[in-house]
């Protein structure tokens, strides 16, 4: 019995021994793990050196997430080959928070996350940089891009009235250039709801009569038509016209090309054009933008989505004559 306890005693201080050790050479790790001045010893100035990194650390991490939460955009930024200018902007004053903060020290703008969709929002003092101009100036809010300049926006409660002021005065400069003698474009707008007249009523009525009239009178009575610009030329030999916004439009295409023709130079044309055709602001990227501006508490009187349907229902009737 006495030799069990002995041997069990002898086993415990072997063991008390190991531990003593292990916690000797870990004591040890620790101390030289947190030597930060390579002497030999852990005291204040170890100290003081393990606080600044932890605090160096913290500061990181504050700014890191400061960044993700501001998003600036910085000159750098759009100097990168990698940055797209997008179709739609924003133009606006640097707000406070922006303005007082160190990681925006030197920002040009900022980007911002609406129903899923980034935004880029410009400091207005800072407009200048990003390398692109407005219409009719810098002082609107938002702007979405002019589909014939891609470095140039046009402000959103203009965009319709001005690209349909800028189609007809590029038709205009068509007709000069062709040689035109004579040439008119009027505007057309249909409505988007049209109420049929009860002309097939009347039993005794040709069937045939009463649709034509019943189409007459909805032609007549439901459209908006009038004179956009019109002209009388002395004529001249024609020139190949420089097209912007309506290059891609086939009637035109055909139009200057038969003009062309010395073997038989057209003598009189007219055509409709499908306005939505050269808009460049279709009718989903509209209604994107008017998610973007609820999210943003911005209301008008009429929705983008709904000015980008209405674009649908224009028209321009061109008639020249050679």
């Amino acid at each position: 019995m006495a030799n069990s306890k002995n041997d069990f005693n002898e086993k415990a201080a072997r063991a008390g021994k190991k531990v003593s050790h292990f916690l000797g050479k870990a004591k040890g790790a620790v101390a030289r793990a947190m030597d930060q001045n390579d002497d030999g010893k852990f005291d204040r100035e170890d100290i003081a050196k393990v606080a600044n990194e932890i605090k160096e650390s913290a500061d990181e991490k504050a700014k890191q997430l400061e960044l993700k939460i501001l998003q600036p955009v910085f000159p750098a930024d759009i100097d990168d080959g990698d940055f797209i200018m997008p179709k739609f902007l924003r133009v606006a004053n640097k707000d406070r928070r922006r303005a007082e903060s160190e990681v925006c020290r030197g920002s040009i703008g900022y980007f911002t996350t609406h129903k899923g969709i980034r935004v880029l929002n410009i400091f207005r003092e800072c407009a200048e940089l990003f390398g692109i101009s407005f219409y009719p100036d810098s002082r609107s809010e938002f702007y979405y891009v002019d589909p014939s300049d891609r470095d140039r926006y046009i402000a959103l409660d203009d965009y319709f009235s001005y690209l349909k002021m800028e189609r007809v005065g590029e038709l205009q400069r068509i007709a000069q250039d062709l040689g035109a003698k004579h040439f008119r474009v009027t505007y057309i707008e249909d409505k988007s709801s049209f109420t049929k007249s009860n002309a097939s009523g009347s039993l005794k009525a040709d069937k045939a009569a009463s649709a034509q009239a019943s189409h007459e009178s909805e032609k007549s009575e439901y459209s908006t038509m009038e004179i956009a610009a019109e002209m009388t030329c002395p004529g001249h030999d024609p020139v190949k016209p420089k097209i912007k916004y309506l290059l891609r439009d086939p009637s035109i295409q055909s139009l200057v090309t038969m003009r062309l023709d010395k073997k038989a130079p057209l003598q009189h044309q007219k055509f409709m054009i499908k306005m939505s055709n050269s808009s460049g602001l279709k009718e989903n990227d509209a209604v994107k933008i008017d998610a973007i501006l609820s999210s943003m508490k911005f209301t008008g009187n009429t929705t983008v989505a709904s000015e980008a349907k209405n674009e649908e229902r224009r028209y321009l009737e061109y008639e020249i004559d050679f």
